[in-house]
């Protein structure tokens, strides 16, 4: 890529106060990032733009790295992390300033083989029960939208997904993605049809960075995206169920 025009030393302190790009990642979305299995480095889409935009600003970067959205999500409200990679949610608005979306990634319902469930509407029923990842974008939504149906959270996909087989719910909610190799890894699971949500992932910034890095941050991932930086990434690390977002209006 080339170098864009040269960035004014106080919008590169806005973003890197301590001289070094502090990305906060989240391994917990295998569609934004992975462990490296032979290096054990944290790999993916998100490491890939938060080392693209340091190499704009000039600085060095230092990965911030957690195992769930929640606790990436509270590192850069906390200004423990400068930028971070999240699916935009109301409940997370508060101290922080998201960018227009970079990738969409469906929301899906997992259930048992003999599950009656055949639609995503017929989850919120009364005496339903749906696992989901605590503090997750799914987690979010279905706070918000589900009326009958009791909400499990879970510490993590993994625990979401093992409460569904276990018996200790009937329906699992995530990533569309996550859940086809969760029901090809093993059978008596299957999704249902469709999805429930689009979660829009963003990049985000503390809102006490500014007006203008924020605008900057912004204009980074209309660029990213126009440019093919953000569907090269994802068809390099292999990744399906994820498809670029358009253009901010």
């Amino acid at each position: 890529m080339t170098q864009p025009q040269p960035i004014a030393p106080a919008l590169v302190s806005a973003f890197a106060t301590s001289g070094t790009l502090r990305a906060s990642i989240n391994l917990g979305n295998p569609i934004l990032a992975n462990k490296d299995a032979a290096t054990g480095e944290p790999v993916g889409l998100s490491i890939d733009l938060a080392r693209e935009f340091a190499r704009r600003l000039g600085v060095g970067i230092e990965l911030v790295v957690f195992e769930k959205a929640a606790a990436s999500v509270e590192a850069v409200k906390n200004e423990k992390a400068d930028i971070g990679f999240f699916a935009i949610d109301p409940a997370r608005s508060e101290g922080l300033r998201f960018t227009a979306p970079y990738v969409l990634i469906e929301g899906s319902y997992l259930v048992r083989e003999a599950s009656e469930l055949t639609d995503n509407a017929q989850v919120d029923r009364a005496g339903q029960r749906i696992s989901v990842g605590a503090g997750s974008a799914y987690d979010l939504f279905l706070t918000r939208e589900i009326r009958q149906a009791e909400i499990v959270r879970l510490q993590g996909a993994a625990a979401a997904l093992a409460a569904l087989r276990s018996g200790q719910v009937e329906v699992a909610a995530g990533i569309r993605q996550l859940l086809e190799g969760e029901a090809q890894r093993e059978p008596g699971v299957r999704l249902l049809p469709g999805r429930f949500m689009v979660i829009q992932q963003a990049m985000g910034t503390p809102a006490s960075r500014g007006a203008e890095a924020q605008a900057m941050l912004a204009a980074f991932v209309e660029e990213m995206k126009a440019s093919g930086f953000v569907a090269d990434a994802l068809e390099r690390h292999g990744i399906e169920g994820a498809i670029v977002a358009p253009a901010a209006h």
